[in-house]
């Protein structure tokens, strides 16, 4: 489903919060970029035991989101790239992307490329989205070659 890599990476581009704050995009966030849901009680501060149970939790559920998009065969490092990305940009956009177009047309360094433009986050290129975005795709493209051995 998802490994280590994956709540690896989203951990270090998603930072640690043991208060509610504000992300980019204007989300109420906590713990590893966990979305705070209306009614959700969480118990403030979050521990980081806690915050990575949830972002477990989020990262499985992403991965089960978009499993059913993805019609070719993937590395589970390809997955754990696209994971990241999707619990990042949400399952919608996801499903709407060129990169899922050119990667179930296993064109998959042009499906690598599209990561790479989604860098914005309130209408602003962030620098910290550009370094995850390189980095998944550094994670899909070992992924690729894995695949391919």
């Amino acid at each position: 489903m998802i490994s280590l890599k994956c709540v690896e990476l989203v951990k270090r581009f998603e930072g640690f919060s043991p208060t509610p704050y504000l992300c980019p995009a204007g989300y109420l966030t906590i713990g590893y970029g966990h979305i705070v849901r209306e009614g959700e009680n969480l118990k403030i501060p979050l521990s980081r035991q806690e915050a990575e149970f949830l972002l477990v939790t989020d990262l499985v559920k992403t991965a089960i989101a978009i499993r059913p998009l993805i019609t070719v065969e993937v590395h589970q490092y390809m997955l754990d790239a696209l994971v990241s990305f999707t619990f990042n940009v949400g399952v919608y956009a996801f499903r709407a992307s060129t990169l899922r177009r050119l990667l179930n047309a296993k064109s998959f360094y042009e499906a690598a490329d599209q990561f790479l433009r989604w860098v914005y986050a309130g209408g602003k290129r962030l620098k910290g989205l550009e370094r995850r975005r390189i980095a998944e795709r550094a994670l899909f493209l070992e992924g690729v070659r894995e695949l391919w051995k």
